[in-house]
């Protein structure tokens, strides 16, 4: 563009200079030859710096081309190590759904930590049985608040340490009839928050003395009802739960 403008300027510089002319009063005879010369020559000039103004901006749209040429090749260059960048996603096999769903597998027999006596057991699992029950002694019921109570002893650390008495809530009585010539047996029913390995769950405990039994706590089928199932050829599938220190009093 500034070549083209130097090219104008030089042409518009010749054209002024032919129409300049000195400043006489006097009539200046014209002599045809000599004006012919300068018209010829004037035009050859012109013509002269018209053809150098083409060839300059010749020569520029010659290099603008060129670094198009070469801006259009990177650009290229771009486009294929970006199409080698991409990795293809590979789509994962689709696995049929669990059988079980979403439920946790306990063994037959699992350690079961209950938050309301701070306290694990060795628990059988037994399909079985329909509700769930943990080993409790001396249980008394009473009345707080015009609402039914129950204190109770459980060994939390086994039957060679001594007991500690819990009071809770009772939720609810059952009768459980253990033989068919047996009467049934009313139990308060308490409810519990129970950890096993990394899962936690609610269900109610009846409480009744199991000292005749192996295991001080059973959890029956209301308790695994859309929750878990149980394998019977395992044990202790998730480990076993540290039990809460006491508090140090002062």
């Amino acid at each position: 563009m500034f070549k083209q403008i130097i090219c104008i300027a030089a042409i518009t510089a010749v054209i002024s200079g032919c129409a300049t002319t000195k400043d006489t009063n006097a009539p200046i005879p014209v002599d045809a030859a000599a004006l012919e010369a300068s018209l010829t020559k004037q035009e050859t000039n012109i013509l002269e710096a018209i053809d150098s103004c083409n060839q300059a901006q010749s020569a520029g749209y010659a290099q603008l081309s060129s670094q198009v040429e070469a801006l259009n090749a990177k650009v290229a260059q771009l486009d294929v190590k970006k199409e080698a960048a991409v990795v293809p996603v590979v789509t994962p096999v689709q696995c049929p759904p669990s059988p079980i769903g979403d439920k946790f597998i306990l063994g037959a027999i699992e350690n079961v930590y209950v938050e309301e006596v701070k306290a694990s057991f060795n628990t059988r699992i037994d399909t079985g049985a329909e509700s769930s029950s943990l080993d409790a002694r001396n249980i008394i019921l009473f009345e707080r608040d015009g609402s039914q109570w129950v204190r109770f002893d459980v060994f939390t650390q086994g039957d060679k340490q001594p007991a500690k008495t819990f009071e809770s809530k009772v939720e609810r009585f059952v009768r459980i009839k253990q033989d068919a010539d047996d009467k049934s047996d009313r139990r308060p029913v308490i409810h519990a928050h129970l950890e096993i390995g990394p899962y936690k769950a609610e269900t109610d405990l009846n409480l009744s003395d199991r000292s005749h039994l192996e295991y001080p706590l059973l959890l029956g089928r209301k308790f695994m009802q859309d929750i878990a199932v149980v394998d019977v050829g395992q044990t202790y599938i998730h480990g076993k739960k540290q039990d809460a220190k006491p508090s140090k009093t002062k």
